[in-house]
C-alpha cells in the first residue's frame, strides 16, 4: 500500500492518499460491460471482489500467468499498475481481449506506453464508488479495451456515463 500525502496535510489531502490500492469494481457498472464482452475471467481480484467464476489472485499472481479468453481486469492502483497495462497490452497481441478499470491518470508513463497503444479507451462521466464506499473516487477513471492482436495506434475514444440518471419527458408526438 502507497500512502502519499502533500506537506502539511490540510483539507484537500484526501486526494493525495488512500488507505488501499485495492478497489472493488461496481457490480452494476461491471455487468454494463460484461453483457457487452462476456467476461471469462478476472485476471486480478481476491475472492471477496472477484467477478468471474474464473479469477487470479495476488498468490497466484495474474502477472505470471497466461491470459486467455476476454479478460477483466481493474489491477491494483499503486505503483505496479504500468505492469498491469503492459501485460495487458501484450495479452491482447498474443490473442486475448483485456477491459481494464483504470484511473485516467493521462500524465502518467504507463498511460503513454500501453494505453495509447489500446484499440478504444472510453472515459467515464462522473466518478465512480467503488466497493461499498459511500462516496465516489477522489479521482476520474476510464475502461481501456484491449483487442486481440489489434496493432499498436491511436485508440478510439469515447465517453461512458456513470452519473444518475435524471427522468426526461418523452416529447409529444401530437
Amino acid at each position: 500500500m502507497n500512502r502519499i500525502e502533500p506537506p502539511g496535510g490540510g483539507r484537500l489531502a484526501v486526494h493525495f492518499r488512500s488507505r488501499t490500492d485495492l478497489w472493488a469494481t461496481p457490480w452494476d457498472f461491471f455487468r454494463q460491460l460484461d453483457r457487452e464482452f462476456g467476461f471469462d475471467l478476472d485476471v486480478c481480484a481476491v475472492a471477496a471482489n472477484a467477478k468471474c467464476p474464473r479469477y487470479f489472485t495476488p498468490e497466484a499472481d495474474g502477472l505470471r500467468q497466461e491470459w486467455r479468453g476476454v479478460c477483466w481486469m481493474n489491477p491494483p492502483y499503486g505503483r505496479e499498475i504500468g505492469r498491469w497495462v503492459t501485460k495487458a497490452l501484450d495479452a491482447s497481441l498474443e490473442g486475448a481481449a483485456v477491459v481494464a478499470l483504470v484511473p485516467a491518470r493521462t500524465d502518467t508513463a504507463w498511460w503513454h506506453a500501453a494505453v495509447m497503444a489500446a484499440a478504444e479507451v472510453r472515459l467515464v462521466r462522473g466518478r465512480l464508488r467503488f466497493g461499498d464506499s459511500p462516496h465516489a473516487a477522489p479521482f476520474p477513471s476510464a475502461v481501456v479495451v484491449f483487442r486481440p492482436q489489434v496493432p499498436a495506434g491511436t485508440p478510439l475514444l469515447s465517453a461512458m456515463d456513470v452519473r444518475p440518471r435524471r427522468a426526461v419527458p418523452e416529447p409529444s408526438l401530437n
